[in-house]
Order: C-alpha cells, then sequence, then structure tokens
C-alpha cells in the first residue's frame, strides 16, 4: 500500500515505515505530525484518485531537521570585472511514516 500526499507544497510518495526527506517543517524532533491532502492510494489492485483529496490521513513522526549541501551561485559579467558569489542551504525535514488511514 502507498498514497501521494501534498507535503510543504511538493506531492510525496510514502508508505508505511518509510523515511523521507521533506521541505523544513514546524515542530521538534519526536513530534507527530498528520497530513489530510492525500491525492492517491494504491492498495494491491485498488486505486483511488482524490478529486481534489482523498478523505483520510497520514501520520508521521519527525526524526530530525538538517539543512542541505550548499548550492554556490555565481554571476559574472565579462569584460566588466564584476563577480558575485552566493551560497544557498536548504532546510529539510526528515520524517518516518507511522500510519496510512483511509
Amino acid at each position: 500500500m502507498f498514497a501521494v500526499v501534498e507535503i510543504a507544497g511538493t506531492q510525496v510518495e510514502v508508505s508505511p515505515n518509510a523515511v523521507l526527506d521533506v521541505p523544513h517543517l514546524n515542530g521538534e524532533p519526536g513530534d507527530t505530525l498528520e497530513f489530510s491532502d492525500i491525492l492517491l492510494v494504491k492498495d494491491g489492485d485498488n486505486t483511488q484518485l482524490g478529486a481534489p483529496y482523498i478523505s483520510g490521513s497520514v501520520k508521521a513522526e519527525i526524526i530530525e531537521h538538517f539543512r542541505d549541501d550548499k548550492v554556490l551561485v555565481f554571476k559574472k559579467k565579462r569584460r566588466k570585472g564584476y563577480r558575485k558569489l552566493n551560497g544557498h542551504r536548504q532546510g529539510y525535514t526528515k520524517i518516518e511514516i507511522k500510519d496510512i488511514n483511509i
């Protein structure tokens, strides 16, 4: 069984006991979250599509917050002497899916 859930504006395929990295969510490690925006559920041969959502919930537990590797952004204009270097680290949350209720 798996489901496609909307978490923090992104569509994520989840299954029970899966560990996922999603965009940063509010909460502390150990907190339990509940997502109700279920777009699709597949259980064996049965498939349910939401229009736009299916009633139910997905429960998850926050494991940790972390930041991804640095992405360097380099800007340059040739023959002008203009060079600019910026860096960015995106924040993520590691969650474990506990239960899918439909």
